[in-house]
């Protein structure tokens, strides 16, 4: 694990999730002290102190899976309840704690296969809705994660992995379509009613593997970024309604964030 410095410069830091895969992180907005690292093999390690210590929390993952060890590949913050924090599991169902971590709960009745690769959580005016992005496609909860239900995409593939509502969380959400894991083809969709309905967002041109993931930030709404799984990378200053790709492109690509200087 790296940690920049008053001067710009990386030193490593010490963690427990040394020799681990560090595939998600989450750090708390109203106190950026406090951070949840998400690893591979699956773990999850919360500091208060700026990393300063650790503490593995006790989320309780399968021992085996398809894939060998499950993974955690997203920790979401609740739009509605501070204390609350949602983590998704390749492969291993949906996690819920309602208290910043301490204790957990898992949720994966009504998923085919509980291959989790991002949780969206949408305020429907004090109720939750909830969308989960899988390997088989799009399921949606509407009884705040009691249960799943598939919802089929109008895309040639269900495979779906980013899924991220705009900071500003009007009812649009992003959605990553693909034909695989890293695939070759795919399309970034979207939805204006926190995912009732979907269409293609036209990422310019022809990606190159499926779209990764997205974006965003509180601090400009207007402004996302995207990128595939092979390193295209695209931008949109107009909240997502048209997109430019970069120059510059990358190699894998697993995750990206974007932060204000100021």
């Amino acid at each position: 694990m790296l940690r920049q410095d008053s001067t710009g410069q990386a030193k490593r830091v010490k963690s427990p999730a040394d020799g681990k895969q560090i595939w998600a992180i989450h750090q708390d907005k109203d106190d950026p002290k406090e951070m949840i690292l998400g690893t591979n093999p699956g773990a999850l390690y919360k500091t208060v102190d700026g990393g300063q210590s650790w503490d593995e929390l006790p989320i309780q993952l399968v021992e085996e899976c398809p894939i060998g060890k499950p993974r955690i590949t997203r920790i979401r913050p609740d739009p509605i309840d501070v204390d609350t924090l949602w983590v998704s599991a390749e492969i291993d169902a949906v996690h819920r704690s309602r208290d910043r971590g301490t204790t957990w709960e898992r949720s994966e009745e009504g998923f085919k296969f509980p291959d989790i690769h991002d949780v969206a959580i949408a305020d429907m005016e004090g109720e939750r809705k909830l969308l989960a992005a899988t390997a088989l496609g799009l399921y949606v909860s509407e009884d705040d994660a009691a249960s799943w239900q598939w919802q089929e995409l109008d895309s040639p593939w269900q495979y779906t992995r980013g899924i991220k509502p705009r900071a500003d969380r009007n009812g649009t959400v992003f959605l990553c379509n693909g034909n695989g894991p890293p695939g070759s083809r795919g399309r970034l969709l979207r939805s204006r009613n926190w995912g009732e309905t979907w269409s293609d967002a036209h990422l310019p041109g022809q990606t190159n593997s499926t779209p990764w993931t997205v974006a965003t930030n509180d601090a400009d709404p207007d402004l996302l970024f995207c990128c595939t799984n092979l390193g295209q990378m695209y931008k949109s200053e107009d909240g997502g309604e048209c997109w430019t790709k970069l120059a510059r492109e990358f190699g894998e690509i697993r995750t990206i964030a974007w932060q204000p200087t100021e």
